[in-house]
C-alpha cells in the first residue's frame, strides 16, 4: 500500500469530523484490507456523530455502507479475495455463541460490532474489516451507485419483510432507503403510498417519479386503507399517524435505529389487531436475498456523491433534508 491512509475522523461527538492521516493499516487474523471506493452516507451515521446513539468508539471513522477492492487478507481469511470488489454493512462482528446468534438471529447478538460505530468504517481511503462479513460482489459493480443498497436498501429489504406480504404499503419518510424500496415494492406488485415533509413538493415529485402510486405530507390520509405502513424518518409523532391508517391485522414498521419518544395515543388505533414494531440491524442472509431482488427488480439509486474530505457537508445535507435519494463519499 502507498502513502498513508486518510480518513475523516469523528474526534468528539456533535463536532464536525476532522480529516487526518493514519498509518498504513495491518491486515489481523480473518480480516481483509478494504480500498474504499465508495461510502454511502446514512442516517444512522448523522445519529452516531450526533450523539443520538450512545457510547461509539471515539476516535471514530464512520460510514458501514463500503464498496472497494480487497487489498491484503489477514490470517485465516480467504487468500483468494486479493482483488475482489466486496460491500461491507453495519453489521461487522456478532459473537456466533449467544442464544440469539445460536437460534440464527445474529442481528441481535449479545456482543455484536457495528462497522462506523464500533468498528472503524468507510469515510476513508482504506478499511479494515472481519472477511466473514463482507458481501463477494460482481467485478463490474459500479461503487457508487451500489453503496447505498449496503444499508438502506438492507435495511428497507428487512423492513419489508417485516411489513408481510400485503398490497398496499405506506413509506414514511422518502430518504435513501424509501427510494430504494418503492422499487422493489413495483417489482413485486405492491403499491406504495409515499408520505413526505409537510410542504416538500420535491419530495413528493421524486416519490411518484419512482413509482409510488400516491403521495402526500405526513398526517394526510392516503385513498385507501393500508396493508401496513414503514416508518424511516426518527419522528414518534408518526407512529400513531401510521396506526391510523392501516387497516385491520395491518403493521407498522419502525424501520430507523433511533426515533424520538412515540406520545401518548388512544387505544383505538392499536386495536382491532394492528402492531408496531421494529428493525435491529440486518443479517448476512438479509444481504444474500436483497442483492438478488435488487438485480431482478432493476433497482437504481440516485446519488449525490461528496469528495472524502467534503463529509460534514453531506452530513450537513442529509441532516437539513436537502437531499434527494442517497449521499456517497467517494475518497
Amino acid at each position: 500500500m502507498e502513502g498513508n491512509v486518510r480518513a475523516m475522523v469523528l474526534e468528539q461527538v456533535r463536532r464536525p469530523l476532522r480529516l487526518v492521516e493514519l498509518p498504513d493499516p495491518p491486515a489481523p487474523p480473518g480480516q481483509v484490507v478494504v480500498k474504499v471506493e465508495a461510502c454511502g452516507v446514512c442516517r444512522t451515521d448523522l445519529h452516531v456523530c450526533d450523539g443520538d446513539l450512545s457510547q461509539p468508539k471515539l476516535p471514530l471513522v464512520p460510514g458501514h455502507e463500503i464498496v472497494g477492492t480487497v487489498i491484503a487478507t489477514g490470517e485465516g481469511a480467504p487468500g483468494r479475495l486479493v482483488g475482489r470488489k466486496i460491500g461491507v454493512p453495519w453489521l461487522g462482528h456478532t459473537c456466533g455463541h449467544c442464544e440469539y446468534c445460536r437460534e440464527g438471529r445474529e442481528n441481535l447478538c449479545d456482543e455484536p460490532g457495528f462497522t462506523g460505530y464500533t468498528i472503524d468504517g468507510g469515510f476513508a481511503t482504506h478499511a479494515v474489516v472481519e472477511a466473514g462479513y463482507a458481501f463477494e460482489l460482481p467485478d463490474d459493480t459500479d461503487p457508487v451507485a451500489t453503496a447505498p443498497l449496503l444499508c438502506a436498501g438492507l435495511i428497507g429489504w428487512r423492513s419489508l419483510k417485516m411489513a408481510g406480504e400485503g398490497r398496499t404499503i405506506g413509506i414514511y419518510g422518502f430518504g435513501a432507503a424509501a427510494h430504494i424500496l418503492v422499487q422493489v415494492c413495483k417489482h413485486r406488485g405492491q403499491s406504495v403510498y409515499a408520505f413526505v415533509r409537510a410542504g416538500d413538493e420535491a419530495g413528493r415529485k421524486f416519490a411518484l417519479d419512482l413509482g409510488a402510486v400516491w403521495a402526500g405530507f405526513s398526517g394526510e390520509r392516503p385513498p385507501v386503507p393500508l396493508d401496513a405502513a414503514i416508518i424511516f424518518a426518527p419522528a414518534g409523532e408518526l407512529v400513531p399517524m401510521a396506526l391510523d391508517i392501516v387497516r385491520k391485522g395491518g403493521t407498522v414498521v419502525c424501520g430507523g435505529i433511533h426515533m424520538s419518544d412515540i406520545p401518548s395515543m388512544p387505544y383505538r388505533l392499536l386495536w382491532g389487531e394492528r402492531r408496531v414494531v421494529s428493525v435491529a440491524n440486518l443479517t448476512r442472509n438479509d444481504g444474500t436475498e436483497f442483492f438478488s431482488i435488487a438485480k431482478a427488480a432493476g433497482v437504481r439509486c440516485v446519488t449525490s456523491v461528496y469528495a472524502l474530505e467534503h463529509a460534514n457537508d453531506a452530513l450537513d445535507d442529509l441532516r437539513a433534508g436537502r437531499l434527494t435519494g442517497a449521499a456517497v463519499i467517494v475518497p
